[in-house]
């Protein structure tokens, strides 16, 4: 089977003055269909600038990057715009979500870029909705939420147009530790459940629920490795 996602030698830099920055320096990555990989690394480390551009969010210097088999930079920014919407979910470390709106309605959102009609949005976030345990939260709007909730919001609107994977940057960082082990307990089950996942964190005991860690230095790649004596959260989390 086809990798989900191939890099070669991804560079992305930027000029500084007179000087080269190379936040990702040459990187070489291949993550096959239902891993659950942890990215890792030390604040500059280049990790965050690399899940921007397997999320098509941003454009490589240099280099070549392979999502499901089909070359990115060949790509112009609507047909981008089209794979993050119908192949990523995205999960952020302070939710984004609309302050005003309800949890159905953000969750919905994806789906007006997709097409679909209100009916149809509708039913497709309730059902996300309930499957995290919000089924009785449907109209609060963020601010009526705990962050933990709201944390379930964002899961649900990631996964409402049905992606082949989850890319989540620091989905824990804002959250208390028995939270935290909620969300991990859901990603787990994702996982299980044959959903991609790759996860940023800089935290090593949050990295420990994946099944694969890649940790960056200075824009590289320093180690590839299963995860030997994995966290499991509990399913009643």
């Amino acid at each position: 089977m086809t990798p989900l996602l191939e890099t070669e030698n991804l560079v992305k830099s930027y000029v500084m003055g007179e000087e080269v920055i190379h936040a990702v320096n040459g990187v070489t990555l291949s993550i096959d269909h239902g891993e659950f990989v942890a990215i890792m690394g030390a604040s500059g480390s280049g990790k965050s600038t690399f899940m921007n551009m397997i999320g098509c969010l941003d454009i490589p210097t240099s280099g070549n990057l392979r999502l499901d088999g089909t070359d990115t930079g060949q790509l112009d920014n609507d047909a981008l715009a089209e794979i993050r919407n119908r192949k990523i979910g995205f999960v952020f470390q302070q939710f984004n979500l609309l302050a005003r709106t309800s949890a159905v309605d953000n969750v919905a959102v994806p789906l007006i870029y997709a097409g679909l009609s209100r009916p149809e949005r509708q039913e497709k976030a309730i059902d996300k909705l309930r499957a995290m345990g919000l089924g009785d939260r449907l109209q609060n709007s963020p601010a009526k939420l705990s962050g933990g909730q709201q944390q379930r919001v964002a899961i649900a609107r990631a996964l409402v147009t049905e992606p082949l994977m989850l890319l989540a940057d620091e989905p824990t960082g804002a959250l208390d530790t028995q939270t935290s082990l909620d969300i991990m307990t859901i990603f787990q089950q994702l996982n299980d459940d044959g959903i991609t996942v790759i996860l940023v964190t800089h935290e090593r005991d949050i990295a420990e629920y994946a099944k694969r860690q890649v940790v960056f230095r200075d824009g590289k790649v320093i180690e590839d490795k299963p995860v030997k004596n994995r966290r499991r959260a509990p399913a009643n989390a």
